[in-house]
């Protein structure tokens, strides 16, 4: 099915993700009728013209009903969420999100809506699978038998069942994406929140800056991901949401890099190179993660296909200006 003129939701839309995602609908034809965070409005990303932006609590249901009155498509984004040193040291926060999937979920529901979009995260897999740094891709199938991160991850697996289930109990059309490590501009690039490829820019920009040519590397620097640009990221959403695809389906880039080829990137674009110090006692998350795409591939002939090398370069010119002009940092 195709979007383009029916009205949708966009939840979490003062985010970084939410922020793009609006953007890319609008661009692609669907007319966007309501932006919710629970940020207020001076503290989205970004805020687009033209779209009905509504500063509100999700995890409130009456919020939610508010949010889902006159709905085709919501596409659930909100959560309270952050890179690994936030997710470690919140995981009864990150479960508070709970109650937004709930409250959105029957909102939906109640009001008719056609269509849900949930994104959900590469957190949820076994963490048994990824203990190796060279680590197999991770397939649909490997988040069961369930041991997801501690905390936020078994929050977005019990919120995917709860989408399975509103389906099959109420008929509620619902899509799941799994993804994996987003970045890109216009996102949280310090204060704790950030995710790897906006702290390591930071961290290579200030090192540039000050002349102190050492950088700080949480754990050993051998630790694997895989990192998808925020364009691939909201092109996917869409296609997902679109399609007839009933099982949570991952969506992340499979080019793999350890954190330590990852500084090496950002050390190239700087065209700096830095001393580098271990933290080895820093919040690092799972040893290896890596995203397969065979079933993206084989259900929508498409997988994201930015290089990392060019979207961080785009990344880090982004925080570089924000930097030199003391721009407030989102978070």
């Amino acid at each position: 099915m195709s979007f383009k003129g029916q009205k949708a939701v966009v939840c979490g839309a003062g985010g970084f993700i939410g922020g793009h995602l609006v953007k890319n609908l609008i661009a692609n034809g669907v007319e966007v009728i309501r932006a919710v965070d629970i940020k207020p409005l001076d503290h989205w990303y970004q805020e687009t013209d033209g779209v009905d932006n509504l500063s509100l609590d999700l995890k409130d249901k009456s919020n939610c009903m508010i949010a889902a009155t006159g709905a085709d498509v919501v596409f659930q984004l909100a959560a309270d969420m952050g890179g690994m040193g936030f997710i470690e040291n919140n995981k009864a926060l990150c479960m508070l999100s709970v109650l937004t999937n709930t409250h959105m979920l029957m909102a939906a529901q109640e009001k008719g809506v056609g269509r849900f979009f949930y994104s959900s995260s590469a957190c949820v897999y076994n963490a048994e699978k990824q203990t190796n740094p060279d680590v197999v891709a991770l397939k649909e199938e490997d988040a069961y038998p369930a041991l997801p991160e501690d905390g936020y991850g078994w929050e977005k697996l019990f919120s995917e069942r709860m989408c399975r289930h509103f389906r099959e109990d109420y008929g509620l059309e619902t899509r799941v994406a799994r993804y994996h490590n987003v970045y890109g501009p216009l996102g949280t690039w310090t204060g704790g929140r950030e995710k790897a490829p906006a702290a390591v820019c930071r961290k290579v920009i200030q090192a540039k800056m000050a002349g102190t040519n050492e950088i700080e590397i949480w754990g050993d620097g051998k630790q694997t991901r895989s990192f998808m640009y925020v364009d691939d990221c909201t092109k996917g959403s869409q296609m997902i949401a679109e399609s007839d695809i009933l099982d949570p389906l991952n969506l992340g880039s499979d080019e793999l890099v350890t954190i330590n080829q990852l500084v090496d990137i950002a050390e190239e674009i700087a065209g700096v190179q830095l001393k580098r110090n271990y933290k080895l006692d820093a919040p690092k998350g799972v040893n290896g993660r890596n995203s397969d795409n065979t079933m993206i591939l084989e259900k929508l002939k498409w997988e994201p296909s930015i290089r990392l090398r060019d979207g961080l370069e785009k990344t880090y010119h982004w925080i570089e200006e924000e930097m030199r002009s003391g721009t407030k940092s989102y978070a």
